[in-house]
């Protein structure tokens, strides 16, 4: 099963997202997507799996603050702001969260966090990046997708 992962889109989703969700079978958004017009978008590639950013106002009422999910055996929480995370995550494997606009893969006490960074509008010099998942055999693969931007 592949997965893209993204967060902080911020209203925008970039033509070289696009690509990368037309391959993916599932979708998994952290948050601060900012217009239903691109949750829209994101329904019509794979199933999408979502939570509210801190941007999300109120059109985002019916969007959960926080989520878990089960694909393909790996058990994922997702919450916008990392400080959110309860501490309780039994049964958890994967974290995946946004807000910072900062890349984040790392394993920590047999957890897998995840913080796809911003693929939206680029802000403060940072990179514009995504995430590529694949599950098989009930593990999980990541990559780090740059996605080039302009320099004025």
């Amino acid at each position: 099963m592949k997965l893209a992962i993204l967060s902080d889109t911020h209203g925008l989703l970039r033509p070289q997202v696009e690509e990368h969700l037309k391959t993916a079978d599932a979708i998994l958004h952290g948050g601060d997507i900012n217009k239903p017009a691109i949750v829209e978008q994101l329904q019509q590639y794979a199933p999408l799996y979502i939570v509210r950013g801190n941007n999300d106002k109120e059109w985002a009422e019916d969007i959960p603050h926080d989520l878990t999910v089960t694909l393909e055996g790996i058990t994922f929480f997702m919450v916008h702001n990392k400080k959110e995370v309860p501490v309780d995550l039994s049964g958890v494997n994967v974290v995946v969260f946004g807000h910072s606009h900062k890349y984040v893969q790392e394993e920590k006490d047999g957890l897998l966090w995840l913080n796809p960074g911003s693929c939206g509008p680029r802000r403060f010099h940072q990179e514009i990046t995504m995430m590529m998942a694949e599950i098989e055999g009930g593990t999980i693969q990541v990559e780090k997708i740059e996605i080039p931007h302009e320099t004025p």
